[in-house]
């Protein structure tokens, strides 16, 4: 739950403060209809893609992640199977353009710009000092052991068509 306000906060915040200094500086972009339009379409192809990395990687770890019955969104196996066999965070990498989506669709130059490329830097901060330490702390050295061998993401063609890849919707071993 305080994940959703941080986000929360985030997006709202760099929205605001984004406008605010978009009147500062670009002070007539808002008029640009054309840039508007553009911006807004790439903005929902980007929310797309991350919404579809979301998906995939959210559906790998409720069917390999998970023995017994858990709560939604919890996992007690390491996953090491699909787009997992080849980075640790896949769901992170999309969450990453989840900000910049957002900055796109309301037409924030000062947002897409600035505030959107420090949220992603945060972000990549909180993987760093919150996510990992836990992930260690919840699997000790078979993490650590899999981190050795596997990178935090992985920008090969086949890394990133295994993120859009359809993973079909099965939970069959979620509820043992």
């Amino acid at each position: 739950m305080l994940r959703i306000i941080i986000w929360t906060i985030i997006i709202i915040g760099g929205s605001v403060f984004g406008y605010y200094i978009d009147y500062l500086i670009f002070k007539n972009i808002h008029q640009n209809i054309i840039f508007h339009v553009v911006s807004l379409f790439f903005g929902v192809f980007l929310l797309f893609l991350v919404m579809l990395i979301s998906k995939n990687t959210g559906r790998t770890l409720a069917k390999y992640g998970r023995k017994g019955e858990l709560k939604r969104m919890q996992t007690n196996i390491l996953t090491k199977q699909g787009v997992y066999k080849y980075m640790r965070h896949p769901m992170h990498l999309g969450l990453l353009f989840f900000p910049l989506a957002v900055a796109f669709m309301i037409g924030s130059p000062s947002f897409i710009l600035i505030i959107a490329p420090v949220e992603i830097i945060f972000m990549l901060i909180m993987i760093k000092f919150v996510e990992e330490p836990d992930t260690i702390r919840k699997f000790g050295d078979e993490y650590l052991e899999y981190k050795k061998q596997v990178p935090w993401f992985c920008f090969k063609m086949k890394c990133l068509k295994k993120l859009l890849e359809n993973v079909p919707k099965n939970y069959a071993n979620t509820f043992k």
